[in-house]
């Protein structure tokens, strides 16, 4: 009797370790799951669209093609930083220490003392500046330069040029 209670028990263990575990499918289920409820609504082509019209490029500065927007932001960290009117943003977050954060390595590692931290927009986000202009010629050409200036691994998936209103 004790030996069947004892075999029965190893069986009952055996189940509950292997019933419940998490797998890679579980988590890609849960991922696809997310993903749906964030595009409610919209298909996968006008989701497509969507994302292509966000990243296109809108202006055409001395023969380069670059992507700016207008935005509404003002300096969101120190009062003795000066926000230009074009700005190149390499990085955006929703939080200030993140933001802080990266304009410090920009400084300390990249040697750019001029980067500071933006904030405002739709979104009300920080965007974090490489470099501020007061024109659009010297803008687009830190863009087009940028992995040259920028040691650390650009954050935007195409660095934009940020036009303060």
């Amino acid at each position: 009797m004790k030996k069947t209670l004892y075999i029965l028990a190893v069986l009952m263990a055996g189940l509950f370790l292997t019933a419940c575990h998490s797998s890679e499918k579980n988590y890609r289920e849960a991922y696809e799951k997310a993903m749906e409820r964030r595009q409610t609504g919209v298909g996968a082509e006008e989701y497509a669209k969507i994302e292509a019209e966000r990243q296109r490029y809108t202006h055409v500065i001395n023969g380069d093609s670059v992507r700016m927007l207008y935005v509404n932001a003002n300096v969101a960290i120190d009062s003795t930083d000066v926000a230009h009117d074009y700005n190149v943003v390499v990085a955006t977050f929703t939080q200030k220490i993140n933001a802080k954060s990266y304009r410090d390595r920009l400084r300390e590692e990249c040697g750019l003392k001029g980067s500071y931290v933006l904030f405002g927009g739709k979104d009300r986000q920080y965007f974090v500046v490489a470099q501020g202009f007061d024109n659009s010629g010297d803008a687009a050409a830190m863009l087009r330069n940028l992995d040259k200036k920028v040691c650390l691994k650009i954050l935007e998936p195409l660095p934009w040029i940020l036009k303060k209103l």
